[in-house]
């Protein structure tokens, strides 16, 4: 329970299906100190008539999520914290609450849904096109889904707004939806700054492909493959970033968004609802954004254990980090982190195959 729309009326939904529920809201990250959500949050669970529960995680989730964060960003990589965040953070927190207090189901206010398919629980993507989180659910276990309710997965967020406001909770229905990386809304650069110790980030230099010198650059954390706004230069013609050199804080540009196109892609950190329904078939859709990009792709485990990404058509600004999500039409297949596209690299990272369980 955050205080916001989506759990609020995820909450309310689950009461009238005639569920007991239980709210909780989990501390990870205060910004200046305020604590207003947690007001907001006992609040609504007492309109609701529900108890209310609050955990303190704030040393853990800095550990375990902002850690991770700042240090991709100093490799030189782009992270995806709130996957990594729902996959190792939250979502297996909420079961540990739930054992601890006898209770079966889990749910959430996020924007998805989930099939029975194959022997498997498989997250299918949400009703509402504009609000569908799939991408950030692909590395849930099978002893999660299982317990999954989705309370939220059949609606959109106008339909969610009016049923709020129909049930008296017209602060809620008004509220404006979160946006970002919770702990960090606004400019990353800002909050890395912050993170590192002084001097950490210092300035460099812009080359072009053939080593040429274009100017300086304010430190390389602070750009991704493929990016072109906000890089500083007067150069009368659109650049990109084609790759990112920690060691030597380089960063390379390119006047060719094709030349930054790459046709393979190998994963790390993966996982398979069922491994026999993705390798080697070649009706995979691969996407490594939220929205609007999808390729068809074929699917192979390399010698070293990473999957191995081949794709139908080549795909512009692949940065190492981010998240490459699999779907068979809506139903997501599994996904994994970004090691290397365009040419192999070495294996730094552990790889599982996924599980599945009886239905219950």
């Amino acid at each position: 329970m955050s205080g916001g729309t989506d759990s609020s009326v995820a909450a309310l939904l689950l009461q009238d299906a005639g569920y007991d529920v239980t709210g909780i809201t989990f501390r990870l990250y205060e910004q200046a100190g305020g604590t207003g959500y947690l007001d907001d949050a006992a609040r609504l669970c007492r309109q609701l008539g529900i108890p209310h529960l609050t955990l303190d995680v704030r040393d853990a989730f800095r550990t375990d999520i902002i850690r991770y964060f700042v240090d991709e960003y100093m490799a030189g990589r782009t992270p995806v914290p709130c996957t990594l965040c729902n996959h190792r953070f939250k979502w297996p927190l909420l079961r540990q609450v739930a054992d601890e207090r006898g209770i079966y189901h889990l749910a959430t206010g996020h924007y998805v849904q989930k099939r029975w398919i194959d022997g498997c629980w498989h997250i299918t993507a949400g009703a509402d096109a504009d609000k569908d989180q799939s991408f950030f659910l692909w590395g849930l276990p099978q002893d999660i889904l299982c317990r999954m309710l989705l309370p939220m997965g059949g609606h959109c967020k106008a339909e969610v707004r009016g049923l709020a406001a129909r049930r008296g909770f017209a602060q809620v229905a008004a509220r404006r939806d979160s946006l970002g990386v919770c702990f960090c809304p606004g400019d990353y650069r800002t909050f890395l700054r912050q993170e590192v110790p002084a001097g950490s980030i210092v300035p460099g230099w812009f080359y072009d492909e053939a080593g040429r010198c274009l100017g300086k650059h304010e430190g390389y954390p602070f750009y991704t493959i493929g990016q072109r706004r906000g890089l500083g230069l007067q150069l009368n013609k659109a650049v990109f970033v084609k790759d990112i050199l920690p060691a030597e804080n380089k960063v390379i540009l390119s006047d060719s968004l094709r030349s930054l196109e790459q046709t393979e892609m190998w994963l790390h950190d993966w996982h398979l609802v069922r491994p026999a329904a993705v390798l080697h078939h070649d009706d995979v859709i691969v996407k490594i954004r939220y929205r609007k990009q999808a390729n068809r792709c074929t699917v192979t485990q390399a010698p070293d254990g990473r999957l191995h990404v081949r794709l139908l058509e080549p795909l512009a600004a692949v940065a190492p980090g981010q998240a490459a999500v699999f779907y068979r039409g809506d139903v997501v297949l599994g996904g994994g982190i970004i090691a290397a596209a365009g040419r192999s690299a070495p294996s730094d990272r552990a790889c599982h195959w996924g599980g599945c369980v009886p239905a219950p």
